[in-house]
């Protein structure tokens, strides 16, 4: 066992790319969860009753009162509470205990396969910088996002573009995720094509 893990710490390594991951990661992580403390504890958005009322069906909703935070901060942004059950901007939505803690595990194998590409493990290895950017966008979004789940079974939300014709509200973690899902295409189709030797 002890010579299985000293193999695996030999084989780790950790260059500037990875390190600049690692950075974006933990840089991701620490701006979503103080950006929903700032809004949940600070500003109080997500009073006794606004949880409840996120969750609930729409048959539900209709005998409850509404009392998520929100402030209209420009023409085209609003602070607007919204408690998300599903993954990234509310897709693939999932109710109860076992649908939850599913999401969470997903979260984590995700995190933890792509923090072993950026440590040059496993079988998804950051070889670019583009990649190892990727990798950690998405770690610190999906790591961010599973902290809400674990904690209140949904995911706080609450930055709001609606006025632009964006109807989604999202959080940090989200654009860390999407961000990081660009950087991954735009390795795709940019850098890694580069390498690729052309056609005589």
């Amino acid at each position: 066992m002890l010579d299985r893990l000293n193999g695996i710490v030999k084989a780790i390594r950790i260059t500037a790319d990875a390190r600049l991951g690692l950075i974006l990661a933990g840089s991701v992580l620490v701006l979503d969860q103080v950006s929903k403390w700032l809004v949940l504890d600070r500003l109080a958005f997500s009073p006794p009753g606004c949880l409840d009322f996120q969750r609930a069906d729409a048959l539900a909703r209709s005998g409850m009162v509404n009392n998520c935070g929100h402030i209209e901060v420009s023409p085209v942004f609003d602070l607007t509470m919204v408690w998300n059950k599903g993954v990234s901007f509310g897709l693939l939505g999932a109710d109860g205990m076992l649908g939850r803690f599913l999401l969470v595990g997903f979260s984590v194998i995700v995190a933890l396969a792509l923090l072993a590409g950026l440590l040059s493990l496993g079988p998804f290895k950051a070889v670019r910088r583009w990649q190892a950017i990727a990798f950690g966008l998405i770690i610190g979004g999906a790591l961010g996002n599973a902290v809400d789940r674990a904690l209140y079974g949904a995911v706080a939300d609450f930055l709001n573009f609606s006025d632009m014709m964006f109807p989604w509200v999202f959080n940090i973690a989200d654009v860390g995720i999407n961000l990081g899902v660009a950087a991954i295409l735009i390795d795709v189709f940019i850098f890694d094509r580069e390498k690729r030797p052309t056609k005589m």
